[in-house]
């Protein structure tokens, strides 16, 4: 005998490797198309012209009111300017931006007063902080 030895020397069995490698690829091949499925929606265009004007309803610090820039004093006399621009056969959106330190109250009573004037287009911007 010689001087060799025969021990056995280990070997990587590959196979349970290669299953589930394969595995894995059938799962991405099956699970790819769903995520890549595209949703089809029919949006609204709109109509082509000149963009509408907005009606700004400014409330200040102090709770006074502010009609597209002119002052109104009371609530009184806001109620009528509200029904005519509501009576509009095309009424225009109505923008109440209250100031962020303007009492909530007042600002309640505007959108009232809007809402007793049927304003069907009514919206509220927030201000950022400054």
């Amino acid at each position: 005998m010689s001087g060799q030895s025969f021990a056995a020397e280990p070997q990587l069995n590959a196979t349970p490797l290669i299953d589930v490698m394969l595995v894995l690829l059938v799962i991405l091949i099956i699970t790819l198309p769903l995520g890549t499925h595209a949703v089809k929606l029919d949006l609204p265009r709109g109509v082509l012209g000149p963009p509408v004007k907005k009606v700004h309803l400014d409330i200040a610090y102090g709770g006074d009111i502010y009609l597209n820039g002119e002052h109104i004093k009371s609530l009184e006399q806001l109620a009528p300017r509200l029904a005519l621009l509501a009576a509009r056969a095309d009424p225009p959106p109505v923008e109440v931006v209250p100031d962020k330190l303007a009492p909530y109250e007042r600002v309640a009573q505007v959108l009232a007063a809007a809402q007793r004037a049927h304003i069907r287009r009514l919206s509220i911007r927030s201000v950022p902080d400054r």
